[in-house]
């Protein structure tokens, strides 16, 4: 009788442990789908912002129209912020999937 008690009491604390693991498996995805989703919406809020800094870069480079090499230089500034954006972006997009 105390072999089947002990057998039973290890079968329940087994059990008890798989339950337990499925579940830290479980919220475990939660967190890193929560996580990728937070880090998507932060990578289009950077990118907003990158844009909108480029933009402004342009119409300072504009405003700067009397001096042709300067203006040429803030419009490859702005080009650069572009594409150094996209690519990393772009990047990290493909790294939280």
């Amino acid at each position: 009788m105390p072999a089947q008690t002990n057998s039973k009491a290890q079968d329940q604390v087994k059990q008890q442990t798989e339950e337990a693991i499925e579940r830290i498996r479980e919220l475990n995805e939660q967190v890193l789908q929560t996580g990728r989703e937070w880090g998507l919406g932060f990578l289009d809020a950077y990118e907003q912002s990158m844009r909108t800094f480029a933009e402004f870069q342009d119409k300072a480079a504009e405003s700067v129209g009397d001096v042709e090499w300067i203006s040429q230089v803030v419009k490859a500034q702005a080009d650069f912020t572009r594409e150094i954006t996209k690519l990393t972006t772009q990047t990290a997009r493909r790294l939280l999937k």
